[in-house]
Formats: structure tokens, sequence, C-alpha cells
């Protein structure tokens, strides 16, 4: 039973929505904002990394980076780049990338349900990465990013987001080569079906966004300590959210690339890998790409190898286990090359699949080893480990397309 209200969002002005709109901030570098920054004041990076606008040599978590993040959305606002809505409504963002659509409900989500589990997680949480976001929104008194949310689909829902896209949008640009598109949802029989629909459906899990949605229900409980007669509809006991049914999203692959052998030959290497996995050469053209589940792709001195787990290195039975993240980190990663923490040894690196296979044969030629390409984790998966309360393995999961930032702030 998950609670999903509307609110009144401050969002830009239709003249200037696709300059406000920016990537999340955790997937680019400062160096690489402060580029794509160049020319556009209005840009959102300005308030979701904004030690793009201070000395390079700034530590990025001092006080000042949050203070300039508040000063710079409050200016936004007080110069009319935002404008705020009269009354609670719901969103409707459309993305298209490639040809593919999903369609997800913009409203706010309740700290309770994150806290009682109602809003599943399959991801640990790093505390650096958490209390940034922690601060960040504590001093610009508002959530800047949304939180990428799913649900099983719900046939009322739909039909409300098919009625709604009749109309016209308040917002439809394209940027980074993805379309999107933005209406309100301001009917209030609308806007009351789609709150009894979300009810009924039960749990919610989270797709992307884990860090921002703890720091979020982090902030929220400190409110709530400042504020001893919380009522609980207080904006801060909520926190911004898509919404989008389980059928539309698109997981792509999650690939790794590693730094040594630790100290092993290539001969010794792929003999080891043999006990493990049926090893062939890929005879074809360009790179290999898994086809199957318990199928990954492998680039090693300038060859390219098809690996296939033998059937008795996992528990197929197990949620976990039979992930191919996890086959490739408990049977190759940590006993054979060492790497027992991927979150945090530094010999490793991921690669998201938007950046196809053959970035990973360029990090090899630049200092790399060897890379493993990695057959799609499946939403199905995803859920069935949330609802079994277990977690993945880091970087198990690449969603695309990202969700814009700067298009929806929630104050609190």
């Amino acid at each position: 039973m998950a609670v999903v209200r509307p609110f009144k969002a401050i969002r830009p002005t239709s003249e200037l929505a696709s300059k406000v709109a920016a990537l999340p901030y955790d997937v680019m570098s400062s160096e690489e904002a402060r580029q794509m920054v160049v020319g556009n004041p209005y840009s959102f990076l300005h308030v979701d990394k904004a030690e793009i606008d201070l000395d390079p040599s700034i530590d990025h978590y001092s006080k000042v980076v949050y203070e300039k993040a508040r000063d710079n959305l409050n200016k936004m606002i007080a110069d009319g780049v935002y404008i705020q809505d009269e009354k609670p409504c719901f969103y409707l963002y459309k993305q298209v990338m490639d040809g593919r659509a999903q369609v997800g409900i913009v409203g706010c989500a309740s700290i309770d349900d994150y806290i009682n589990n109602v809003i599943k997680k399959h991801e640990l949480t790093r505390a650096d990465k958490e209390e940034d976001r922690v601060n960040h929104v504590d001093y610009c008194n508002a959530n800047t990013g949304p939180i990428f949310l799913t649900y099983k689909a719900r046939k009322e829902i739909n039909a409300i987001v098919e009625k709604t896209m009749a109309k016209a949008p308040v917002y439809d640009f394209v940027a980074d080569g993805v379309q999107n598109t933005v209406w309100v949802i301001d009917d209030a029989q609308d806007i009351e079906v789609i709150g009894k629909e979300f009810v009924a459906a039960g749990n919610l899990y989270i797709a992307d966004g884990h860090h921002r949605c703890a720091s979020a229900a982090r902030v929220g409980k400190m409110r709530r300590e400042q504020n001893p007669g919380y009522t609980g509809e207080e904006e801060f006991n909520y926190f911004l959210a898509v919404l989008f049914p389980d059928e539309q999203l698109h997981i792509m692959d999650y690939n790794r690339v590693v730094k040594d052998l630790n100290g092993m030959s290539d001969e010794e290497f792929l003999a080891e890998l043999g006990k493990k996995f049926y090893i062939k050469e890929y005879c074809g053209e360009g790179q290999y790409r898994p086809e199957n589940k318990h199928n990954f792709g492998m680039y090693l001195n300038d060859k390219w190898y098809i690996l296939t787990a033998h059937g008795d290195i996992y528990d197929a039975n197990d949620p976990v286990d039979q992930l191919d993240v996890s086959i490739l980190q408990n049977n190759v990663l940590a006993p054979m090359l060492g790497i027992q923490d991927p979150r945090t040894d530094s010999r490793i690196d991921f690669i998201g699949g938007i950046r196809g296979l053959v970035e990973l044969e360029k990090r090899v030629h630049e200092g790399m080893k060897v890379a493993f390409a990695m057959y799609p984790t499946s939403i199905e998966e995803l859920i069935a480990i949330a609802d079994a309360g277990k977690i993945m393995p880091p970087k198990s999961t690449w969603f695309e397309p990202k969700l814009m930032s700067g298009l929806f702030v929630h104050q609190l």
C-alpha cells in the first residue's frame, strides 16, 4: 500500500525548459559539467553540481558548494526561470530514445514507505555519496533530482496516461538524442484515481536513485526532529519521484574492465577460467555481445572469447546467486582476480552499456588488461530480488534513458 501524492511543482517556463533540463549530477565529472554549461546560464547543473561555479580547487563536499547550490536555485526562482503551479498536480513525463518510449507519473512518494520497505531497494548505498545528497537537499530545501521508481503496471493508470497524452504538452524538446515531453495532470478525478491505484499497487521499487532516496528520507527525519509537532502532511515527509510501469523499462548491460590478472599469465588465467566456464574464441565480426543469460563476452589480448557458465557454479534457485553479475563476481573477480569489494577496489571499473562494446576494447588498449561484456539484468530479476529482501552486487543495472533533472523541483 504505497502513498503517492500530487504536489505544487516548481518547474521551468515552457520557453526555458530545454535549457534548464540537465542529465543527473552523477553521470558526469565536474570538469565535464563545466564544459556542458558553457554559454548556458540556465542549466540545472548550476544547482546539481554547483562546484562548477566555484574555483576548481574547491572541495566538492564543502559547505560553500551547498550554499552555492541553494543560492543558484533561489536566483532562478527569483528571476522567473521557474514558476510554481498554484495547486497540487501530478505530471506525466514521457521519454523516447531510439524509438522506445517510457511514460512515468511524476509525484511525491512517502519517506515512511521508504523506511518501512513499502518502497523496496536492491542496492546498498555509500555513506559519502548519501551524505553529499543529504547536505544538498537540506541546504536547497528541496528535492532537486527525481528518484526513478517502478511499479507493476495498472490498467487504470494506463488509461489516464493515454487520455492525458492526447492533450497539448507543456514541454516537448530533444536533449542528448532523447525526446522529453511533459503534461500536467490537474483534473481532480484523475488525481484521485492515480492516488488510489498506487495504494492498490502495493509495493514500489527503486529502479535508479538509491542515494537520492536514502538522503531524502534522512532529511525528512531530520526535519521531523526539528519540528516535533509535525502532522505527517508537511512536504518534508515526501520526496520527488517519477514512477514508471515495469513493462516499459529497459535495462542495459553494465560491463566490467580489470587492470591486471592478479599475477597470472594469459594462459594461466584461461586455464583457471576453463574450470568454471566453457570457453570458445569468437570468430565473428566486431565485438561479441552476449546473447543469453549465463553467457559472457571477454576481451583479452586483442581477442574476444565466448564464456558460458558451468551449471554447477551458481544456485539457479537463488535470485541473487543466479545473476550474471554474481556469477562473474563469485567465480572470477573475487577468487581469480582478487577483487573482493568491487565498490572500492581501484583495479576494476564499470562501463555502462550506452557506451557500447567498442568502449571495452578502447579501455583495454588504454591500460586495462581484460574486459567482460555482460548480458543485461532484467526488470523481473530486480523485482524478485527486492521482494526477497536481498541486495544485488554493485553496478548490476544501467537504465536508459536517464531522467532529466531540473524539470521538477519539490520544495520542502
